[in-house]
């Protein structure tokens, strides 16, 4: 178990500890291709090397794990008519509803635009075969029941929505036919995502095929991303941010796995902060990874006590941000202060799209 390093004993950790100035030249549109051609940077504790991500079999070693996000994006941004009675008869009205998080029951909350006029009770039509009832109204949007569910339900997805861009990226482009490949892991499984595990967007088959013959292991979670990964933290005193939930499963198979590899002395390296939280939820209550299922919201921040994780496979994050908080847990706070100022210096790209870092911490 390691813990990150903190921040001076007896002192708040303040939004400001994790700002930093980033070139908005640097701000990825589109991502690199080959998906392997995009550029690495190796942090071992405080030692930094520059190099592409296909050069990753280098740091990695036999019986080391990767933990993989299998989670699907789906085209979340979807145009539909919402339906009224009144005495006039029957009336519609244009709405754009986003999809954020798929809850357990099976329901979607969304944010509508505009959404000031839409009601409970009410349904939106998005063709002739989907539609969703307003089931909730309330602070944070809508809470939608779909006529469709499954694969029935994907389908028409597929065929009616868009691919929901992050807002740093969909503010300077639409989403277009490229970013429905691009914006996908080659082995995204589970559909409910509203945005991509992007550290994952760097593998190919032939990457991991490449590391798969020298030993290294692979295990699949699922963490379905919400749009709440894009929210800024609005507290100055970090302790205060209340995380948005997300829905998560570590099966049998994965977490068995993932203890052998610890037993054994191998390393486990989730591959982007989707899969590291996920996994340390499923450790939380024993301090063991376990299975486990549901919907999580934990903040990872400087003094956490890491039980599972030994490295991390990750993008460079936004100034302010929870990522940035975590990243700061696992290496420390000086260390990515480091770590960021060479990614800007050496014009490494960032966020979604962007370049990628293999993060490993020293082992206390």
């Amino acid at each position: 178990m390691h813990s990150g390093a903190g921040l001076g004993m007896g002192r708040a950790m303040r939004l400001s500890d994790f700002d930093f100035d980033l070139p908005d030249s640097l701000i990825a549109l589109r991502p690199a291709k080959p998906r392997p051609s995009s550029r690495l940077l190796v942090a071992e504790g405080t030692e930094l090397s520059d190099h592409h991500f296909f050069d990753l079999p280098c740091f990695l070693r036999r019986g080391d794990r990767l933990v993989l996000n299998d989670t699907k994006v789906i085209p979340a941004r979807l145009n539909g008519k919402r339906r009224r009675m009144s005495d006039q008869g029957e009336t519609f009205a244009a709405v754009e509803v986003t999809l954020l998080s798929l809850d357990g029951q099976g329901d979607w909350m969304a944010l509508a635009k505009p959404g000031r006029r839409v009601r409970e009770g009410e349904e939106i039509v998005f063709s002739p075969e989907l539609s969703a009832e307003v089931l909730e109204k309330g602070a944070d949007g809508l809470k939608l029941r779909f006529s469709l569910s499954g694969a029935d339900f994907d389908a028409q997805l597929a065929a009616l929505g868009a691919m929901p861009l992050p807002p740093y990226i969909a503010a300077k482009r639409a989403a277009d036919e490229q970013d429905v490949q691009d914006y996908q892991t080659v082995f995204a499984q589970n559909s409910g995502a509203v945005a991509a595990p992007t550290a994952s967007l760097h593998f190919d088959q032939g990457i991991l095929d490449d590391l798969s013959d020298m030993g290294v292991e692979f295990s699949k979670v699922t963490l379905h991303v919400g749009a709440g990964t894009f929210l800024p933290v609005k507290t100055d005193d970090v302790s205060e941010h209340k995380m948005h939930a997300e829905w998560g499963r570590v099966d049998e198979q994965a977490a068995a796995e993932i203890a052998s590899t610890k037993a054994q002395g191998g390393r486990v390296i989730p591959v982007g902060t989707t899969a590291l939280r996920l996994l340390e939820t499923a450790a939380r209550d024993t301090g063991e990874i376990a299975p486990w299922v549901g919907e999580t919201d934990i903040f990872i921040k400087p003094g956490f006590k890491f039980a599972v994780t030994d490295g991390l496979i990750t993008n460079f994050h936004l100034p302010k941000s929870t990522l940035m908080m975590l990243v700061s847990a696992l290496m420390g706070v000086d260390a990515i202060k480091s770590i960021y100022a060479h990614a800007i210096n050496e014009k490494y790209r960032f966020f979604s799209y962007g370049d990628s870092s293999l993060l490993l911490p020293k082992q206390r």
